[in-house]
């Protein structure tokens, strides 16, 4: 071929596949950030092009976009804004006018001081005080505690949390800006700003290794030269060293372990939406889990039946009767024990009146009985000589016409698999495993015992969770790193703060689902410790080849700097090497 006409070709070529890498090497050029991996790109495939090796060029150019698509697909997608899928802030408040008729105003113009009313079904708008009324409030969207709180005259409430069946007068004490459901959605925006993004590593990489290969070619090409005499030799070694030097071992495998790691733990129902999360993961020694839904099954069970004079099967009917009329949560779980356990379904045809109780529990009359079931204030209320229960949980009583029979114990179940998981982590070096909830300290005290966790918190509020969160970061090993394990929508924010944010995503919120870096679709917890094997998997062949391609680099450079390497070995120095690591690279699949 006529050697104008295959240099216009190849020139055709090459541009048309580096045009991308040209532009970000001289766009970066004019901003002053020279040495980067594009300009090293640029330079090395320049050199071959110099040298008249067009094909090494085109195939160092195109082996470098490979490496680029790999790194594409292992970052992270775009996520949409996480305010927009938490609709926990209120649209409207409502407020008595002089006529006493109730009027929706936006509660950012509603002040502090100001009594609302909050309809059954409403969610709170505002934090404030009740002044008058009773009912259960949903607290899932704040504390991701599925057992309703009951609250009545004097009790706190707080903006985002529903309102499930009684009417309530409450006093506003805090304005819209300051309110619970306001702060949470800022709290997602802020712990999201916190959290930098990890730089790739080649970038960091290029940014010693250029100057001082593009230095070191320099030096080549003229140090000898001047003494010598001998340019053409010279320069001509000058850039083959440039051609060895292009590291294109290093800008394939590195991302292609990374999307290998990805694409192995994938397969495994582990969802990792990019490289630097798969990295940062592999660095953790501080792993901190919600508890309701992420290590306990979210669904509240009948642990324990206490019966006093009559049998466990009589006492859980009776309950399970009584209560089959009521929608709260403890009726559904009497009425779920009561059909697993006799298989049979609750016979409500013989209740013949039925009255509850807000925040006590029910009076039922069954069989011409009279049964009383709920709480202490209803044995208080109906004269039963009741006592308390040692195991903690929801403890139901359970009277017959003012006589205590007995009491049964509903709680929140640990998953199957929770300690399994905690075991694992602490055999992979984990060193503090934490465990951060909203229940009460006596029931997180016996979850933390069950499952040999080092830490617990309670009662905590999600901006409490971020706060803990953060000083776990702050307290940190160098180097190291900080995983949060979640599954509900108040774990957003948490989520977003942590080094490493895992989610549970078959069970768990879309909010959550949005913030976290890794999505569990399981719903396990013993995957967040096959999430760290895979990552440090993923990480140790990283440096394999990290290891191999520079060492290899380096002898082949100085055999070029001393005139013993051909363009043959440099090819090899390059796409060789670079197909080797590549191999190596695919281990990373077999998770």
């Amino acid at each position: 071929m006529n050697p104008y006409l295959k240099l216009i070709i190849a020139l055709a070529i090459y541009i048309a596949v580096g045009h991308g890498i040209l532009r970000k090497a001289f766009r970066n050029i004019k901003n002053g950030q020279i040495f980067d991996e594009n300009f090293l790109m640029v330079v090395a495939t320049f050199g071959s092009l110099a040298m008249g090796e067009y094909e090494e060029a085109i195939m160092v150019m195109v082996l470098y976009r490979i490496g680029e698509y790999f790194q594409d697909k292992a970052v992270a997608k775009s996520r949409r804004s996480i305010a927009d899928l938490m609709d926990i802030r209120p649209d409207y408040a409502n407020v008595a006018g002089e006529d006493g008729e109730l009027t929706q105003v936006d509660p950012e113009d509603v002040e502090v001081g100001t009594v609302i009313t909050v309809k059954p079904g409403e969610r709170v708008p505002l934090d404030g005080i009740i002044e008058e009324g009773e009912s259960r409030l949903d607290t899932a969207a704040l504390t991701g505690e599925s057992m309703p709180r009951s609250v009545e005259e004097g009790d706190e409430v707080y903006s985002g949390t529903i309102n499930l069946n009684g009417l309530l007068k409450v006093k506003v004490t805090k304005p819209c800006s300051e309110s619970t459901a306001t702060r949470i959605l800022e709290l997602v925006e802020e712990a999201a700003d916190n959290k930098g993004r990890a730089e790739r590593f080649i970038t960091r990489f290029a940014r010693y290794y250029t100057p001082i290969v593009c230095g070191l070619a320099l030096a080549v090409a003229v140090i000898p030269s001047l003494v010598t005499g001998d340019w053409a030799t010279w320069v001509h070694r000058a850039l083959i060293f440039l051609v060895v030097s292009c590291p294109c071992a290093l800008v394939i495998s590195v991302p292609l372990s990374f999307f290998a790691g990805i694409g192995g733990a994938s397969s495994k129902g582990v969802l990792i939406k990019g490289g630097n999360y798969l990295e940062a993961l592999s660095k953790a020694d501080t792993v901190v889990f919600d508890k309701t839904g992420t290590l306990t099954k979210g669904v509240f069970s009948v642990v324990a039946v206490h019966p006093e004079g009559i049998s466990e099967e009589e006492l859980l009917e009776l309950a399970a009767i009584a209560e089959s009329f009521s929608d709260h949560p403890i009726s559904k779980s009497l009425a779920d024990e009561y059909r697993r356990r006799t298989r049979k379904r609750v016979d409500k045809a013989r209740v013949e009146s039925f009255e509850e109780f807000a925040g006590e529990g029910v009076i039922s009359v069954v069989d011409g009985k009279r049964l009383q079931c709920g709480n202490r204030r209803l044995m208080e209320r109906v004269g039963a000589a009741w006592h308390d229960c040692t195991l903690h949980g929801t403890t139901v009583h359970i009277a017959i016409d003012g006589r205590y029979e007995g009491h049964i114990v509903i709680a929140d179940v640990v998953k199957d698999d929770a300690k399994q998981a905690i075991a694992s982590l602490k055999s992979l070096g984990v060193t503090r495993t934490v465990m951060l909830t909203g229940d009460k300290e006596e029931i997180a005290s016996d979850v933390a015992a069950d499952l040999g966790l080092d830490i617990f918190c309670a009662e905590m509020m999600p901006e409490n969770k971020v706060e803990k969160v953060s000083e776990l970061i702050a307290s940190k090993a160098e180097g190291r790193s900080v995983a949060f394990v979640g599954d509900g929508i108040n774990d957003a924010p948490v989520l977003a703060r942590s080094d490493v944010g895992i989610a549970m995503g078959s069970m768990g919120s879309a909010a959550a689902v949005e913030a976290a870096d890794i999505v569990l679709m399981n719903d396990k917890p013993s995957d967040v410790a096959m999430a760290l094997k895979i990552a440090r998997k993923t990480m140790r062949i990283i440096y394999e080849n990290i290891g191999f391609s520079i060492g290899i680099k380096v002898l082949v450079l100085i055999l070029a700097a001393l005139g013993f390497a051909n363009m043959w070995l440099a090819i090899f120095a390059d796409v060789g090497v670079c197909m080797l690591a590549i191999l190596n690279a695919m281990r990373a699949l077999r998770a």
